[in-house]
C-alpha cells in the first residue's frame, strides 16, 4: 500500500471519528433536553406552576404533611399549600398571610399538624385552612375558585393572576 492510500485511509477513519463524535454529543444533547423536559412535566409547569397556565395539583401527590407549588405570575412568584386534612378532604389555600402577606415574611411553614406564619409566628391547624376568612392564617382557596375531577385540583390562571398583589413582597 502507497503513502497516499495509508494517508487516505487515516482521513477517512478520522472522518469517521467525528462524525461519530458529533453523533454522540447530539444523542447526549437530545437526552439531557429530554430530562429537563421530563422534570418540568413531572413537577413542572402544570404542576408547580413554575410557567403560567391554570395550577395542576395532582392528587395523588396531597397528604398530611402540606405540599407547596410555587406559581409564577408574570415577574411575581407565587405559592399554593395543599394539604389533607384529618377528615380526608384536600384543602388548599395561597401561602401568604391574610394579615402579614404585605411584611415579605407572611408565609407559612408546617410544624406538626400547625402551619406557622414566619412573621408573626400565629399557629393555624390543618384542618383549618380554607375554612376560616380574615385574620392571620393562609388565604384560602375555596370550591368556587378551583375545579377538581378524580385525578386533579385546577386553579385557573385568571384567578392566580387576580391574586398576585397578595404576594408583591413576598420574601420566601
Amino acid at each position: 500500500m502507497g503513502k497516499s492510500a495509508l494517508t487516505n485511509k487515516k482521513m477517512q477513519k478520522a472522518r469517521k471519528s467525528k462524525k461519530n463524535t458529533f453523533v454522540a454529543v447530539g444523542v447526549i444533547a437530545v437526552l439531557i433536553i429530554g430530562l429537563i423536559i421530563a422534570k418540568l412535566s413531572a413537577g413542572g409547569a402544570d404542576t408547580t406552576g413554575s410557567a403560567s397556565g391554570d395550577l395542576k395539583i395532582p392528587k395523588s401527590e396531597v397528604t398530611e404533611t402540606a405540599k407547596f407549588y410555587l406559581y409564577k405570575a408574570g415577574k411575581t412568584s407565587m405559592e399554593v399549600m395543599a394539604v389533607k386534612a384529618s377528615d380526608g378532604t384536600i384543602r388548599t389555600a395561597f401561602n401568604t398571610c391574610q394579615i402579614c402577606f404585605n411584611s415579605g415574611r407572611g408565609y407559612y411553614e408546617q410544624q406538626g399538624e400547625e402551619l406557622v406564619c414566619q412573621n408573626c409566628g400565629n399557629r393555624f391547624h390543618i384542618d383549618q385552612i380554607e375554612k376560616i376568612r380574615g385574620g392571620c392564617n393562609p388565604v384560602p382557596i375555596t370550591k368556587e375558585n378551583k375545579t377538581e375531577d378524580d385525578e386533579y385540583i385546577v386553579i385557573s390562571q385568571a384567578f392566580m393572576e387576580e391574586n398576585k398583589s397578595l404576594f408583591g413582597k413576598w420574601g420566601k
